[in-house]
């Protein structure tokens, strides 16, 4: 009869399969979890009162227009387009929002402290609410900005509001990106798109 091998050193195992002496995982280890993106607060809009009044002002991506009520700013265009003939030229009540700008195009501003009131769409208003979250510095995707909407299919509908936001560099859609890096669209030029990016790295 040939020898039959018997496992002598062989831990013993419970119902489940498990080495019974090994020591049981502690119930406070804390997993990890992925990483949030950095945001900040949400801005909050405001509702055209009065009048529209518009101002204009040279910057490094060209000349710029401004536009809103005398209390709050609806629209920074970064192309030359037709001012309305009822607009009111005034350039000192837009004194704040270019002092700001001039200061974010030197390097010394990172955040904007202006009340804004563009007009839109609830769905824009709510993209646009969202574009002011991301910080200086960084990129949001379209899906990425979709699912903190809470419409993670929406990424078209986000990409289509971001291109009609009407206050350019204050409401930042220059720093949404595609989901592989690119730069895709920008409704001022993607050479501008690019300069804004490099400015704020």
């Amino acid at each position: 009869m040939e020898p039959v091998a018997v496992l002598r050193h062989a831990p013993p195992v419970g119902e489940n399969g498990y080495d019974v002496n090994q020591p049981a995982l502690p119930l406070n280890v804390e997993m990890s979890h992925p990483k949030e993106p950095p945001r900040l607060p949400r801005q909050e809009f405001r509702t055209t009162t009065g009048p529209t009044r518009f101002a204009t002002m040279d910057s490094p991506v060209g000349e710029l227009t401004l536009f809103g009520d005398a209390d709050s700013l609806s629209g920074v265009w970064t192309r030359t387009k037709t001012v309305p003939e009822n607009w009111d030229r005034d350039q000192f009540a837009f004194q704040d929002a270019i002092a700001q700008l001039r200061a974010y195009f030197a390097g010394e501003l990172r955040e904007f402290d202006l009340p804004l009131a563009p007009a839109g769409t609830d769905w824009q208003l709510r993209v646009w609410a969202a574009l002011t979250t991301i910080p200086y510095g960084e990129t949001a995707s379209y899906g990425q900005l979709a699912r903190e909407l809470g419409r993670p299919t929406a990424s078209r509908a986000v990409g289509m509001a971001n291109g009609r936001n009407p206050i350019s560099i204050i409401v930042p859609c220059h720093r949404v990106i595609g989901a592989d890096g690119s730069l895709t669209g920008y409704a001022g030029g993607l050479e501008r798109k690019r300069f804004l990016l490099a400015l704020e790295s």
